[in-house]
């Protein structure tokens, strides 16, 4: 969708006291965690379904980009828009309009945040678990349209395992039921399926459905140095296999992206950096036997220094997301990538990757979650400079070649969009499309995001 003049004046006709204006505002609301510099024609806040529709009828006559924003953490484009599409605000979309513990479902509105979620169902021992990074700022609306994952995704999966249920608006302006409250259906394919991650390019989520599992007692971390050889795939391999109970967590950080970490908790990391694990137990005394096999699991890979212990892993989880603003202040404008790869290819990824840095002569640091053989390299150079695409082109092509996936938890966006031919063949990008079509025959839906062009 080309660059356009958006007419404000019938859009504020139509929504009165809806559309805003303001520069700062629109700058804000126009770009996410990125590094695009996004932008937005106007913000438009609205606050039922039938203002949805409306807003969308009007964008079909008009032929304008509407761009959803939630928490605005997407890092590939997901959120971001352009001078000539319009920021439509989900922040005001909060309400969890109920909670049923028998069932452990709970319907609410897609601009709940995660941490405001965890907080309301705390007291009923439940919880909802998928805990991206960004939890404090990132919304259950936007988890479902990227299919965001965190560290606990090792025992618990990706959003798409918890979202049951939804309610949508189509680019058509029809309303869409999706999933169903029975336990189990086998009536066609899961549509809702197609939904989650689909980046809002089909249809917004009004509303959802979403499972929740049994609040843990207590949840302990752990933080070990690393010896300088570890071979990370044998150990993520080690660990998937060692049934460890309660192990909800496995994560690991480079030296470079360890020091911070470190420090915080006393622990100097080892050569090969940090490696962070996460024990769940049923009651505060109950660690001993997951703590006993995760330890001895480590020491058949050569990882016997002694443990830190971290009394609440979510003061673990806290410093290990501050990492990120390390490397802002060390790197300054750099590419942050998330590529994921089968278990046994991660040592060959890691070495990969570190080639291409030096090759590169950038700085470099790693972490990632290395249950699930999913990293996010860090290269100190401008993503947007053309030493930065052409690195950004190594990263994904390596991944690619080793069967793994140019995108593990961050989704595609407009950064990524031009790899979803070579990451999913062109027959089954063909479909998407004429479901795209049928959905949001005019494209106004997050106009470029997902889909390749062409």
């Amino acid at each position: 969708m080309g660059r356009v003049a958006v007419p404000l004046e019938s859009l504020s006709r139509l929504l009165p006291g809806r559309v805003l204006v303001d520069p700062a505002l629109r700058d804000r609301l126009g770009r996410d965690a990125s590094y695009l510099s996004g932008g937005a024609a106007a913000v438009v806040r609205p606050r039922t379904v039938p203002d949805l529709v409306r807003l969308i009828l009007w964008a079909r006559r008009e032929k304008i980009g509407l761009v959803a924003r939630g928490g605005g953490t997407s890092l590939n484009g997901e959120s971001s828009g352009s001078p000539s599409t319009v920021s439509v605000d989900f922040g005001g979309w909060d309400r969890i309009r109920a909670v049923d513990p028998s069932a452990r479902r709970a319907r609410l509105e897609p601009g709940v945040v995660n941490a405001d979620l965890d907080r309301a169902l705390a007291h009923l021992g439940l919880f909802f678990p998928p805990n991206p990074g960004s939890w404090q700022q990132s919304t259950v609306g936007g988890n479902a349209a990227t299919n965001a994952s965190g560290p606990r995704s090792f025992r618990y999966g990706p959003t798409r395992r918890w979202i049951v249920g939804a309610r949508a608006v189509l680019g058509t302006g029809e309303l869409l039921r999706l999933g169903t409250d029975a336990l189990k259906r086998s009536a066609g394919p899961d549509l809702l399926g197609a939904f989650v991650g689909s980046e809002g390019t089909l249809g917004w989520f009004t509303e959802l459905t979403v499972a929740l599992a049994p609040r843990p007692a207590s949840r302990r971390g752990l933080v070990v140095p690393l010896p300088a050889r570890v071979r990370l795939g044998r150990l993520a391999v080690r660990l998937a296999g060692a049934n460890v109970p309660g192990l909800s967590a496995v994560e690991f950080a480079d030296r470079p992206s360890a020091r911070l970490l470190g420090s915080a908790l006393g622990t100097d990391p080892g050569p090969g950096g940090l490696l962070m694990a996460e024990l769940e137990a049923s009651h505060r005394s109950s660690h001993a036997e997951g703590a006993r096999r995760l330890l001895r699991a480590l020491r058949a890979e050569g990882v016997d220094r002694r443990p830190t212990w971290v009394a609440e892993a979510d003061e673990l989880w806290t410093l290990r997301g501050r990492a990120g603003t390390q490397l802002d202040a060390e790197m300054g404008r750099r590419i942050r990538e998330d590529v994921a790869v089968p278990l046994a290819r991660l040592d060959e990824l890691v070495d990969t990757l570190r080639r291409i840095a030096r090759r590169s002569g950038v700085p470099f640091a790693v972490y990632g979650h290395l249950g699930e053989g999913n990293v996010h390299p860090n290269f100190g150079i401008d993503p947007a400079s053309a030493g930065g695409r052409r690195l950004r082109r190594a990263v994904l092509l390596a991944a690619h070649r080793l069967g793994g996936t140019v995108s593990g938890e961050h989704g595609i966006g407009l950064v990524k969009s031009s790899w979803l031919n070579r990451e999913l063949g062109t027959v089954a990008v063909d479909l998407l499309r004429s479901f795209k079509r049928r959905c949001d025959p005019d494209g106004i839906l997050n106009p470029g995001k997902l889909l390749p062009t062409g």
